[in-house]
């Protein structure tokens, strides 16, 4: 399982990421979508642990908390879409 970073500065970086949820324990992955027109940062992560009981101490900590000037949002990510991810495109069927 991995936890869902939302509302980021666009200058984070994956080091800045892995330095601040490394506090709470061994991070196993950290993914730092970009945008594919500008290469840049799309203002949310996914960071995960090791161990769950990690994830758990970072959620409650982080959530809502400021960092680069923003409050970050902190929580269990969601399952990724089985149909492919978002967007406005119609079902082929």
């Amino acid at each position: 399982m991995s936890i869902y970073v939302g509302n980021l500065s666009y200058d984070v970086t994956r080091d800045d990421l892995q330095e601040v949820f490394g506090e709470y324990g061994p991070v196993r992955r950290v993914s730092l979508p970009t945008d594919r027109v500008t290469g840049r940062p799309r203002g949310f992560a996914f960071v995960e642990f090791k161990e769950e009981t990690d994830e758990d101490k970072a959620i409650e900590e982080l959530d809502g908390a400021e960092w680069m000037g923003r409050n970050i949002k902190v929580n269990k990510a969601r399952p990724r879409d089985q149909n492919g991810g978002g967007g406005n495109r119609p079902q082929r069927h």
